[in-house]
């Protein structure tokens, strides 16, 4: 506990390893800190602003009076209009510091009012610091470092902060040239601040979305420990033929492809037409109609690839039951200017669970993220909602007080064949994905609430999902979030050595160096299972509301700016 007058309050928080005061155990209090008043500290942070406020005003012998006839006038406008009394205080005030200012510039030092951020909070203290303080050569600017001592009062200025630190003594300063500091500047877009990953942590919504982000990692760890799942590694690189490897073959099998089509094209067009050629030509179309199926094929599958701890999660959920998992993967799909090639997963695996199991688990675990998020990030998203969106934690409180709706594939495709009121630009048919408008329609015109589309055909998923009993659909789900989309993908995995087998076979995928392992899991012991995979930057732009995955992550990797932080 620390003393502050006659009154004992509950002490700061001093980090341990530099005994400095955390800068959130003073301001994040219910009253800003004021209960801290008279308490001594040290404590440090960067320079996010500073204005230099003259002393001479307080000094009775440098003060100018106003005029006789000045005075007169302004009593009998003062008589007539009361109300105009404190604005002309305030003006007298500064007229006075002005003058004072003039007639003597040297009367004394500046005061400078440093605002700081150690990264613990979205909100800065402000630092009363005279600037005689400092050594020569070592003038505070902004995008300086400091660690200060001096003892905690209430703000004399309280807008925008109810406590400010009266510095005594400087016990370091970084310095910084505010000629050069790229953030210098109060303000920056979220565009600028991409060039600089180096340095956008210092920024007021880097920082907090990084807290946030901190936040929903440390709530996956506590969901799953508090429900019995083991936390495994899982290798980042992997030989297994369902992620980048298999991007990178496809990508040149479609290349292939479509050098085939321009040639068959071309044959066709130069056949002559007549009569007793006829059914040549009929079996050439035929030949690149399928050859241009195969391409829209294989354009389809490029879009969802990648890589995956997935299946390595699997072995070990064959032997301690219930895993999880949270790593980088990686993108193998054609590259895009925007588009990250390196995310975040957070991956889960169930043994002796079914599709029902996994999604119980996904949904409960979800609820635990947004609620943990209420509870331990509310000065961060509070200050999201007031910067970027302000629906955002209500978004949130929203998918923990209400269920999610569970259809089916078919029962989606229903609802949205049946839309008569406006018109979506792609129409979707059996065995084609839902579009990003049709799942958006769902969440946030029809049912207003989280829903999950489950069962869907064979021909959308991956090998090792099982395949149901009528032959054309998979125990899969994809639970769609409003505003974001999908956020989390499921499914039962295909426990059945002949059924795996035959869609390994059916897709091309027959290299039993590769996936001889993978069928030990079902050559031994073989067991029910089931698993899901969360994307954390869709997570975290569900839970900010921004909109671009580049400001979600910490150094965003493109394919036009992949190796240059």
């Amino acid at each position: 506990m620390a003393s502050a007058g006659n009154s004992t309050v509950p002490a700061v928080e001093r980090f341990k390893y530099s005994q400095r005061v955390v800068l959130r155990s003073i301001l994040n209090r219910h009253d800003g800190g004021k209960e801290l008043s008279g308490t001594r500290v040290v404590t440090g942070g960067w320079v996010k602003s500073r204005k230099d406020r003259p002393e001479v005003a307080h000094d009775p012998s440098v003060a100018v009076p106003l005029q006789a006839e000045d005075a007169s006038c302004i009593e009998a406008l003062l008589q007539h209009l009361p109300l105009l009394r404190p604005l002309v205080r305030i003006l007298l005030g500064r007229l006075s510091v002005a003058a004072a200012t003039e007639a003597k510039p040297n009367a004394g030092p500046v005061t400078a009012l440093l605002r700081i951020n150690d990264g613990s909070t979205s909100s800065n203290l402000q630092v009363v610091m005279d600037s005689s303080m400092s050594l020569p050569g070592q003038v505070i600017h902004v995008g300086a470092c400091i660690l200060v001592e001096g003892v905690l009062q209430n703000a004399s200025a309280p807008k925008g902060h109810a406590v400010e630190l009266k510095a005594e003594r400087i016990l370091h300063i970084g310095i910084a040239d505010s000629q050069q500091y790229p953030l210098a500047k109060p303000k920056f877009s979220l565009e600028f601040l991409r060039t600089l990953p180096h340095l956008r942590p210092r920024s007021v919504t880097v920082g907090s979305i990084a807290r946030i982000r901190g936040a929903v990692t440390l709530a996956s760890h506590e969901f799953f420990k508090k429900n019995g799942f083991i936390h495994v590694h899982m290798p980042i690189l992997n030989s297994t033929d369902t992620g980048y490897e298999l991007g990178l073959r496809e990508a040149n099998r479609l290349d292939t492809v479509k050098s085939a089509i321009r040639e068959k094209s071309k044959r066709i067009k130069e056949m002559p037409r007549s009569d007793s050629n006829e059914e040549t030509l009929l079996v050439a179309e035929q030949d690149l109609k399928k050859t241009k199926e195969l391409a829209v094929l294989l354009e389809k599958s490029q879009r969802d690839l990648t890589v995956s701890a997935g299946l390595h999660l699997e072995s070990y959920a064959c032997a301690l039951s219930s895993v999880y998992t949270i790593g980088p993967v990686f993108r193998a799909d054609e590259p895009r200017a925007k588009r990250l090639t390196e995310m975040w997963m957070v991956e889960v695996e169930l043994a002796f669970s079914e599709l029902e199991d996994a999604m119980n688990c996904a949904e409960d675990y979800l609820k635990f993220l947004c609620q943990s998020l209420v509870d331990t990030s509310g000065r961060d998203l509070k200050y999201v909602s007031k910067t970027k969106d302000k629906e955002c934690t209500e978004r949130i409180r929203a998918l923990v007080s209400s269920s999610f709706e569970r259809i089916t594939y078919s029962q989606a495709l229903e609802i949205v064949d049946k839309v008569k009121d406006r018109t979506f630009r792609e129409k979707v048919s059996w065995g084609e994905s839902l579009s990003e408008e049709h799942e958006r329609y769902l969440v946030d015109d029809i049912f207003k609430k989280a829903v999950i589309v489950y069962e869907h055909p064979k021909e959308l998923k991956p090998f090792y999902v099982r395949v149901r009993d009528d032959g054309r659909t998979t125990s899969t789900f994809d639970i769609i979030a409003p505003k974001i989309g999908v956020l989390l993908r499921g499914s039962q995995k295909e426990e059945r050595l002949d059924v795996l087998n035959k869609r390994i076979g059916d897709l091309g995928l027959s290299s039993e160096r590769l996936y001889d392992w993978y069928k030990d899991l079902r050559r031994y012991g073989s067991v029910k299972h089931s698993g899901f995979g969360l994307d954390l930057e869709k997570m975290m732009l569900f839970a900010t509301g921004l909109t671009d995955l580049r400001d979600v992550i910490p150094f965003p990797r493109t394919c036009d700016r992949s190796n240059e932080w």
